[in-house]
């Protein structure tokens, strides 16, 4: 095994960070020695859960919870979401955090919605009422709410119109602005056709529709489609509504360093899984701008985005056990595990790749705890490190 690098030249920032607003998707920790086999009710470690989430805060970022990245539909159950809300949600309030999580509707029965027809009103009035419970859920615990993506909804809706009949409702609910979620199939393939359409185009749309009827109650939007020219294109739109101004929060973790820098047009604010893995980076880029130098601020996001595109190579839908390698090499949980068992999504190479691409860009904060951890992952894979 290679000597590892110190790590980079990070810093937590001394007051708010004021020239973007970003927030880190964070992954939840599972318990040591629990169950958390697929299809077993989620049992968290809470300490290692919410004391990562105080470092994401020290650094002056907001936390993004019970979205994608912490499994929602992928291993954590509705139980386990909703205290997960709350802990997340008082702890921020504690140390004056920011905070926002994810409502949708995967309490509702896999089962039940597998036998839904597309137009069915009675299922479509389901999802509404899923929807609202958990945006209740998010406000009652004082987080902001982002609309996530809904696989159920994605089943049952026929047209445009069912999409926006569905988000006047849930929007109806928010009793303060929200971020809605347009998560892509590389994240979840049942999103297929989300918006209405499967032509990008024809669901932007859509999307920008329901922006437009509903400005006063979006904040912004996180779109997670891969694609930095689309982006880009949206980010335009929304500056051209009329109205208060809707943010875009990149959720392009393929991309973020030129879609965060921006143009001369205007640029992405941030909400994304990547920054769970390389929060104190992304902290020190976004202090540079802050500091009127871009350049620098660039530079720190570019340095990782190899790291980024390759936590997020596809099948996409496994970034999260890069998440957690990375936590665990960097000893923020006792185990590398995920939840549902989701720790055995990548092979042994790419977590070695991970490791290799983590060290050159100064992400592995304890190098001796990373090289212990490094040699025991490869003594029990049966390989001579």
């Amino acid at each position: 095994m290679r000597e590892l690098n110190a790590p980079g030249p990070w810093q937590a920032p001394t007051g708010p960070i004021r020239s973007r607003v970003a927030f880190a998707a964070a992954h939840v920790v599972p318990q040591v020695g629990a169950e958390n086999v697929p299809g077993a009710p989620a049992v968290v470690d809470w300490d290692a859960t919410l004391a990562y989430r105080h470092q994401i805060w020290r650094y002056g970022l907001g936390v993004a919870d019970a979205m994608d990245t912490a499994q929602r539909g992928m291993g954590l159950d509705w139980a386990a979401t909703q205290e997960l809300v709350r802990r997340s949600a008082a702890e921020a309030a504690s140390v004056g955090g920011a905070i926002a999580c994810g409502a949708g509707t995967d309490q509702l029965d896999p089962a039940r919605v597998a036998g839904w027809q597309r137009g069915d009103t009675a299922a479509l009035d389901a999802v509404v009422d899923a929807y609202c419970e958990q945006v209740r859920v998010v406000q009652g615990a004082g987080a902001q709410v982002i609309v996530m993506a809904s696989r159920a909804l994605a089943k049952v809706a026929r047209s445009a119109e069912d999409y926006a009949r569905v988000y006047d409702a849930v929007l109806a609910e928010a009793d303060q602005p929200v971020v809605l979620h347009w998560l892509g199939t590389m994240f979840d393939p049942a999103l297929a056709g989300y918006w209405g359409s499967d032509s990008v185009e024809t669901a932007t749309a859509t999307f920008l529709d329901v922006i437009r009827a509903h400005q006063d109650k979006v904040d912004g939007v996180k779109v997670s489609l891969l694609d930095a020219q689309h982006e880009v294109g949206l980010r335009r739109s929304l500056a051209a509504l009329d109205g208060s101004r809707v943010r875009l929060y990149t959720g392009d973790d393929f991309n973020y360093p030129e879609l965060i820098t921006g143009d001369s047009q205007g640029y992405s604010d941030a909400l994304l899984g990547i920054f769970a893995a390389i929060y104190p980076a992304a902290s020190t880029a976004l202090q540079a701008f802050d500091a009127n130098e871009p350049a620098q601020g660039h530079a720190i996001l570019a340095s990782t985005e190899k790291l980024g595109r390759h936590i997020f190579a596809a099948p996409t839908y496994y970034y999260k056990t890069g998440v957690a390698f990375l936590s665990w090499l960097n000893g923020f949980q006792d185990g590398f595990q995920l939840v549902g068992g989701l720790h055995s999504g990548r092979s042994l190479a790419h977590l070695v790749t991970l490791a290799r691409l983590a060290d050159d860009c100064g992400m592995l904060l304890d190098p001796d705890l990373a090289a212990v951890r490094l040699r025991a992952l490869l003594t029990t894979n049966g390989v001579d490190s």
